[in-house]
């Protein structure tokens, strides 16, 4: 395994001894789904109750080491937690909020490391929604190579919805484009 796996794999072991449900998004999912590109960290998102996110902090930032000075104020705010796998790598921890992740968790799928060590991605499908919320260049790059690889194998209806729900809560009528205009690249002008 190189380095990020490792992460992954320490993450999944970690999570999984205290029933805590996570799933892998990023660029290791990226790597799984579409195209196969660098990247140098891990990230995932984690669900836990609201009312719990303080100590499921500090419980995280006891075992590992912390990115940012207060991560409890971070995590407040920001809702992620930053931190160094024992190997030193770079781990991002979203904090899920209950609703749409709660989809993303029951959605996930198996992906085997190596013989008997196996982590959880996140779908095809939530991987292009999470990347359309995202909206960095980098991002739609990511969705053209997962529509692309992936084609008719996506629950489009599913994509489809949650973009619509995204887009009325963020305000941002243009967000299904990030799925559409590549989707329609892939399948001509009447998907």
């Amino acid at each position: 395994m190189n380095t990020r796996e490792e992460a992954a794999w320490e993450m999944h072991t970690f999570f999984s001894e205290l029933e805590i449900p996570y799933v892998i998004i990023g660029g290791m999912a990226v790597q799984h789904w579409g195209e196969p590109r660098f990247t140098q960290d891990v990230d995932m998102t984690i669900s836990v109750p609201l009312n719990e996110t303080e100590d499921v902090v500090r419980i995280i930032t006891a075992r590992f080491s912390s990115r940012i000075e207060d991560p409890v104020a971070f995590a407040r705010r920001a809702r992620i937690v930053l931190i160094r796998a024992s190997n030193g790598c770079g781990v991002d921890i979203s904090l899920a909020i209950p609703g749409y992740e709660d989809e993303v968790m029951r959605r996930a799928v198996d992906y085997e490391l190596e013989p008997g060590k196996v982590i959880r991605l996140c779908s095809a499908e939530d991987l292009i929604i999470h990347k359309a919320v995202a909206g960095r260049p980098r991002d739609v790059q990511d969705i053209e190579s997962i529509v692309y690889r992936q084609r008719d194998a996506l629950d489009v209806d599913y994509i489809r919805y949650w973009l619509r729900e995204f887009s009325l809560a963020l305000t941002n009528p243009e967000l299904p484009e990030a799925f559409e205009v590549p989707w329609r690249k892939v399948h001509g002008a009447n998907p």
